[in-house]
């Protein structure tokens, strides 16, 4: 048995369990690229180089570069504006995001879009009530569509463009492919809007990110901040020098109550007299309390606002703690106010679910406090074992933050990265390893974020699977299908041709990726339309749209794999809406190439 026939059976075994939806995807795909070495298909080196390819590369810098742009907020930025003028009506909603995919891939390429806005149409499908299926497809499906509006949008356009020029026909003008991207962007979009309810699942993944863009109303509810507090600092002259903190006289400032206090180290002070630097906690109306630091010579040092949503800022934040069983700070007493580590200030306590207002509190296990603090300081918070973080001020920061600290860096960095893409000054890859180096050298993402931002499951589901392209390239296996269907069409039927190389490149597309699919039919299109008296542009312009409409199965793109688990879908969930889009597809390139590029 030749190569040609073993890798062709070793396809037709991984789409098998691909659809068996049995095993996880990324160890069918190292099967398979054990099987291509099992067989003698490929070498050993061959089998391995998939993980060294510069799309691996590239779909690995473009998380990282997603991640900066999420984590400073800026996505909950974009997020709040679309709801603004979209509203939270799914249609409108819907147009919006797919719109802004189409656009984005056009410019970063559809795994780059799909990457930056997933976290970004979750949130608002958590929103709205929406299931994320509903809206995860046909953001794909658009940026699908919308890497057809010019030359760079995709690997694929570049490879007809050369196999144009080495055609003898000259290459395609940059804006070019989208006298029909842009019907197709508008054909996808209203396809989803109208068929996605009836086509799609209403699935939910198995765990919903949490919607934290109202978080600071949230807490607002749980925490009774009816007059807030200020922290007073005790000066050089002040004539509560040598005072006990219960004999001082609070009777001229009608609702003022001192909750508690601190010496200069932060220790809580209960007995002895108040010295300089000493802290005191009150509560009550402001004007009753500035009349206090005034006439006692005190330094207001800090003061709480009764909204939780005025502590939120680009530099510093609010986050919820719980006290675990066996925590050190059981038996400690706090209060609103009180001074800890870290430059962390406790703003409420509350015990079983009720606030326990601005007196001290011995804390118990199952306490919960507010802590504010530098963005900085509340993450130190996660490595603290002495308390239960309810959300991480990372996951806080992203979204009830819109447009961070660091936000101006980062979509400056994405700017650099579209315009060396835009370009081509350098190779995308390229272009993806310094965004991704700028973010962790700006300290937009830290090195271990970084790191936590790759999604490995689709980086080892890539590089296992492109021997298997490598592999029916090199072997012949997909020429002998190529063959059969040109020998069936004929000479003399450009319209049939076609349709025959339409269902060829998208049928290869599902299993494989859509720039080997282009790479293995393009010299066969070329030599079809030169062997029957056809133009080739108009072939070619065909393939590339054959070559997107990557529509079907989950593995036929990186971005189709992206929105799987998120939108929890299944393997046969595509084909679905998959299909009415490629039909869209399909009749938009028979009409308009022709009219453009004459047979």
């Amino acid at each position: 048995m030749d190569d040609g026939t073993v890798s062709l059976i070793i396809l037709g075994l991984t789409v098998a369990l691909f659809v068996w939806n049995r095993l996880p995807v990324d160890v069918v795909a190292i099967l398979t690229a054990l099987a291509l070495w099992a067989t003698g298909v490929l070498g050993f080196t061959d089998v391995l180089a998939g993980f060294g390819d510069p799309v691996v590369i590239f779909i690995a810098t473009l998380f990282v570069v997603s991640e900066g742009i999420d984590s400073t907020g800026v996505t909950a930025w974009a997020g709040q504006t679309i709801v603004r003028y979209a509203g939270t009506g799914r249609a409108r909603l819907l147009i919006a995001v797919t719109g802004l995919c189409a656009v984005l891939s056009a410019l970063i390429t559809l795994n780059g879009a799909v990457a930056a806005l997933l976290p970004l149409v979750v949130m608002l499908a958590v929103r709205i009530g929406e299931p994320p299926s509903r809206l995860l497809m046909p953001l794909t499906f658009a940026g699908s569509a919308g890497s057809l509006l010019m030359l760079t949008g995709t690997p694929v356009n570049i490879i007809v463009s050369e196999a144009s020029r080495d055609a003898g026909a000259g290459e395609f003008a940059f804006f070019s492919f989208a006298i029909f991207g842009i019907p197709l962007v508008l054909g996808t979009i209203a396809i989803s809007v109208l068929l996605g309810p009836r086509l799609l699942p209403a699935a939910r993944p198995a765990h919903a990110p949490a919607d934290l863009a109202k978080h600071a109303h949230t807490l607002d509810v749980h925490y009774a901040l009816t007059d807030g507090f200020y922290r007073l600092r005790v000066r050089e002259r002040s004539p509560l020098l040598g005072q006990g903190v219960h004999d001082v006289d609070l009777s001229e400032y009608p609702g003022v109550e001192i909750v508690g206090a601190q010496d200069g180290k932060g220790l809580s002070r209960v007995d002895g007299a108040l010295a300089v630097d000493d802290v005191l906690v009150v509560t009550g109306p402001s004007e009753e309390v500035g009349s206090l630091s005034i006439d006692s010579v005190l330094a207001v040092c800090m003061s709480a606002p009764t909204d939780v949503d005025d502590l939120m800022t680009r530099e510093a934040g609010v986050v919820e703690v719980v006290i675990p069983p066996r925590s050190a700070l059981v038996g400690e007493t706090v209060f609103p106010g009180m001074h800890r580590v870290h430059d962390l200030v406790i703003i409420a306590v509350q015990r079983m679910g009720k606030d326990r207002g601005a007196r001290p509190t011995e804390l118990a296990e199952g306490d919960a406090l507010l802590v504010h603090g530098e963005w900085s300081a509340l993450d130190e918070l996660t490595m603290d074992r002495d308390v239960l973080l309810v959300d991480t001020p990372e996951l806080v920061r992203r979204q009830a933050v819109p447009w961070g600290r660091k936000a101006t860096v980062a979509v400056s960095i994405v700017g650099a990265m579209v315009v060396l893409l835009a370009t081509g000054a350098v190779p995308p890859a390229m272009a993806g390893l310094l965004a991704a180096t700028a973010m962790v050298l700006t300290k937009v993402v830290g090195p271990r974020q970084a790191y936590r931002s790759i999604s490995w499951q689709i980086v080892v589901l890539i590089g296992a699977l492109i021997p298997l392209s490598a592999a029916i390239q090199s072997s012949g296996g997909a020429d002998r299908i190529a063959d059969l269907i040109i020998d069936a069409v004929g000479p003399g039927r450009p319209y049939l041709l076609l349709l025959a190389l339409f269902a060829l490149t998208a049928t290869l597309g599902q299993v494989v990726s859509n720039t080997a699919t282009v790479l293995i039919v393009a010299p066969i299109a070329v030599a079809a339309a030169q062997g029957t008296g056809t133009s080739v542009k108009p072939v070619l312009m065909l393939i590339a749209v054959a070559g997107a409409a990557s529509l079907l199965t989950p593995i036929s793109t990186p971005a189709n794999m992206m929105i799987m688990s998120p939108a929890g879908y299944r393997f046969g969930d595509y084909w679905k809406l998959g299909l009415p889009v490629m039909a869209w597809w399909l009749l938009t390139a028979l009409v308009v190439i022709p009219l453009v590029w004459p047979f």
